[in-house]
């Protein structure tokens, strides 16, 4: 195997169980004998070592300022049942916080009914560069490296054998894979499909709404799961209550102010795309609702065009999309948060409620929050804080790897 040797006192990180070894720190690379180039292949396997020598795990080789995700610490070569033994370990926790809950005879709620989790949240379950997720009996992987790329085949059928509920795998990666990334073989597509299930018509359930997944023309794997207690505690918020779900892809917080309550729901984005899935959803759940509108439009020109009619509401929901996908739009990412808060708070009824979020990485939750405050000063409204919000337990934070810590979100009260 491949030995990546790092310079002196630059393993600190790793004996600290940090996934990630920096191009940087890396004093040289040693080939195995079978090596025609003279570079490591991006994707292999590679074993990485101190200055003296002592060995420090074993990872995927990547062109980038990250050129190694550690997989197994301490080892020189990944052990025989490690895809087995990392799934497992992923799906017992699952279970065990309750979230795969999809046998009726065990559930006296039907709001209860749950088959849409995440299976596997990258450094958050060892697992740097893989996310699964789970929807009924489909699996979809999204592989954020070329070694996960790589070994797609034996993740797969890891799941297969671990998840009893999973019978169908499909494999979305065309928009997470490195652009510049010499990748051999399909991208996207069926890697199991023993259903011959129909993606058209498929519907998954999430605390018993059901929601239509389009792994193939979706964003991510087809939903954000990430927001499940978030849109359950709008739920709590929302009787009686005029609602805005802006951003609102395919409708989830809309669909729980709907089951909450609400008075009235308006659900905007920029996507045609989207506004129609939004319409099927709240017709799949709520076939007699009257007291929901849809929207496609820019969000600020919405916005801008509500108040200038003199339109307001008891409760927003503001969850972009990321605004900064990289440290070098931070700047603008807050600015951009700032005047998006702005005009929803200008817009928010006395003792009304805004839900607002980043899931930007780049955006730390210091930041956001300052930017959120900066907003609530420039209008000039009193503003408290109720709860604040983080993704859920299916998309866990290694404690090792503290950026793992992407979603941010705050629910103020505006008097």
């Amino acid at each position: 195997m491949t030995t990546i040797y790092l310079k002196p006192h630059k393993e600190e990180s790793l004996k600290r169980f940090h996934p990630w070894v920096f191009s940087g720190a890396i004093s040289r690379v040693v080939l195995d004998a079978s090596h025609k180039a003279a570079a490591p292949e991006e994707g292999e396997l590679v074993c990485v070592r101190s200055a003296a020598n002592e060995t420090l795990g074993v990872g995927h080789w990547q062109v980038g300022s990250i050129a190694v995700r550690i997989l197994a610490f301490g080892e020189e070569t990944l052990p025989a049942d490690f895809w087995l033994s990392r799934i497992r370990a992923a799906y017992k926790m699952r279970v065990s916080l309750g979230l795969v809950r999809n046998d009726q005879s065990q559930i006296t709620n039907h709001q209860s009914l749950n088959n849409t989790f995440r299976l596997v949240h990258g450094e958050g379950d060892f697992l740097p560069g893989l996310i699964v997720d789970v929807y009924a009996e489909t699996a979809v992987i999204q592989a954020h490296s070329v070694g996960m790329h790589v070994n797609r085949k034996e993740i797969a059928q890891a799941i297969l054998d671990e998840v009893p509920q999973v019978k169908n795998i499909y494999y979305k990666s065309d928009d997470t894979l490195p652009f510049k990334a010499p990748v051999e073989g399909e991208k996207t597509g069926w890697l199991i499909n023993d259903q011959m299930v129909n993606d058209s018509e498929f519907w998954s359930i999430e605390n018993g709404l059901q929601f239509r997944i389009d792994w193939l023309r979706g964003q991510k794997t087809g939903f954000f799961i990430d927001q499940r207690e978030n849109r359950a505690l709008v739920e709590r918020y929302a009787k009686g209550k005029d609602v805005l779900n802006m951003f609102c892809y395919t409708g989830g917080f809309s669909l729980y102010a709907l089951r909450g309550g609400a008075k009235t729901v308006d659900s905007v984005d920029v996507s045609q795309k989207a506004i129609d899935l939004v319409n099927v959803n709240v017709a799949k759940n709520f076939p007699e609702a009257t007291n929901h509108t849809a929207v496609a439009a820019d969000a600020f020109e919405y916005l801008s065009a509500q108040k200038a009619q003199g339109r307001t509401y008891d409760l927003i929901i503001l969850d972009p999309p990321a605004f900064a996908k990289h440290r070098d739009a931070v700047k603008n990412a807050l600015r951009g948060y700032q005047r998006i808060n702005a005009k929803a708070i200008e817009m928010i009824r006395p003792g009304g409620i805004l839900f607002t979020f980043s899931c930007s990485q780049a955006v730390d939750k210091e930041a956001f929050r300052l930017a959120v405050f900066s907003a609530a000063a420039q209008v000039g409204r009193k503003v408290r804080i109720l709860h604040q919000l983080h993704q859920p337990q299916d998309h866990p934070i290694n404690i090792y790897h503290p950026e793992g810590e992407y979603l941010k979100g705050l629910v103020l009260y505006v008097e």
